[in-house]
């Protein structure tokens, strides 16, 4: 894996540009663990005042200054994407090696759950899941309710490349050697499969977050965790453009779609690593 993202950097330029992107936001979200006060704690600063040198990035009405909510809001959202990414990702890939592998009836009892999953549609679930749950909705129940919308597509991916590993010398061998199946997954399989999952994981961070701000903007999820859609919901409900704060919804929408962009170079740089021809056609290069 080192090496896989070693040859990326040095040969793939838009891998390095998202990595550049993606890392600047990261070191951004980190500027939250230095924040004078916690930063959903509201009229801790005089409220509405714009960009200036005291508050780079102004304050919002709620007295909140904006440099310290951002940070704490985009280091949350890309928590909760790479947790529902872990998770989902966990699930897709002992599925898809699983099924691919034993075949048979555990294949097809198993791509037909997943592909069940595969036909649920996504956000009414979610909204009907926050009605159900509305006085215990919280980050980690959001997390988990999602992850398990969203590893279905993945597990099929997972699975075409285990069907091809199976019937592979090495596979054989092993199994002749006597190694159980579990550690034939994890020790033989898992490691052709995770440029795979590492590719995934981007598209489902940014599928997951962006769920998230849609549905925090629609006032759907714990308002009282600072994120970027509650950011965006809090800004809407202050009437943030026509009062002339500008600052509280430009900001947390550059900086997410500046996330979007780089998590999105990084997979699709990715995709094209996986494929053989295009990575030997830039390699010589």
């Amino acid at each position: 894996m080192l090496k896989t993202l070693r040859d990326l950097l040095l040969h793939n330029r838009e891998f390095a540009i998202g990595a550049i992107i993606t890392g600047s936001v990261v070191l951004f979200s980190a500027l939250s663990l230095f924040a004078p006060v916690p930063p959903e704690t509201i009229f801790a600063s005089p409220p509405d005042v714009a960009p200036s040198f005291a508050f780079p990035l102004g304050t919002t009405s709620r007295g909140q200054d904006e440099l310290w909510l951002l940070s704490a809001s985009i280091r949350n959202s890309l928590l909760f994407g790479i947790a529902v990414a872990l998770i989902s990702r966990a699930i897709a890939s002992a599925v898809g090696l699983t099924a691919g592998y034993l075949g048979g009836w555990v294949d097809r009892v198993l791509m037909s759950i997943n592909d069940t999953f595969v036909v649920f549609p996504g956000f009414p679930i979610l909204v009907l899941i926050y009605f159900v749950f509305k006085d215990q909705m919280s980050w980690g129940l959001l997390a988990v309710s999602m992850a398990l919308l969203g590893w279905s597509y993945d597990a099929r991916l997972i699975r075409s490349i285990s069907l091809s590993l199976r019937s592979r010398e090495f596979t054989v061998q092993s199994l002749f050697s006597g190694m159980s199946t579990p550690r034939i997954l994890l020790r033989e399989h898992l490691p052709y499969v995770l440029p795979v999952v590492f590719s995934t994981t981007m598209n489902n961070i940014n599928w997951s977050i962006g769920f998230e701000v849609t549905l925090s903007v629609i006032g759907f999820t714990n308002l009282e965790t600072p994120t970027i859609g509650t950011m965006i919901y809090w800004a809407n409900q202050h009437s943030a453009m026509i009062s002339g704060t500008w600052w509280w919804l430009t900001f947390p929408v550059i900086v997410v779609v500046l996330m979007f962009i780089g998590l999105y170079l990084l997979s699709t740089s990715m995709n094209e690593y996986i494929d053989p021809r295009s990575r030997l056609a830039r390699l010589r290069g």
